[in-house]
């Protein structure tokens, strides 16, 4: 590897790293990378990350996927820090990584729905299968904590949300 290296360069390979948990995703589909520095010569790479929850289980995995596919094309000299402020939002998400996630059966965040919410009300979500916002909430805990189960009272599908935070 030559001592020249590029952020676009770095980027282009952290978005081959993908989510453990869900890996239609990549972690720049997720929006969890927040900074990559470079400096030195030979480069030092700095990689900040900011997990989805605070505690999130797989954030030890992501980091080693980062450290794999960085130093596996010749970065000798990286750090890796966690970034907890602010906190992670689904509104970091790329709209590509929406669509991964709908396309894997997971339906994605819905800000909008969320947003809009009286004080009794329950976010409408459509099914990742049929389209169907005929929906109900089966447990606000799924397989992860950024995920929630439903069902869909159309398809008669359950399925998981990635919850709006």
């Amino acid at each position: 590897m030559t001592a020249e290296i590029s952020r676009e360069q770095i980027y282009e390979w952290l978005g081959q790293v993908t989510d453990p948990e869900v890996p239609a995703l990549t972690i720049l589909d997720l929006g969890i990378v927040r900074n990559v520095a470079i400096t030195g010569n030979p480069p030092q790479v700095k990689i900040m990350i900011t997990p989805t929850y605070s505690g999130c289980p797989a954030m030890d995995v992501i980091s080693l996927g980062i450290r794999m596919a960085l130093v596996s094309r010749g970065i000798k000299s990286l750090t890796i820090e966690q970034q907890l402020s602010p906190a992670w939002t689904t509104d970091w998400m790329t709209e590509e990584g929406k669509r991964k996630l709908k396309e894997y059966g997971i339906a994605p965040p819905n800000r909008k729905a969320f947003q809009s919410l009286g004080l009794f009300e329950e976010e409408k979500v459509s099914c990742p299968r049929c389209n169907a916002t005929d929906t109900e909430l089966i447990s606000q805990f799924g397989p992860t904590s950024c995920k929630a189960l439903y069902k869909c009272l159309s398809c008669k599908e359950p399925f998981e949300y990635f919850k709006c935070h």
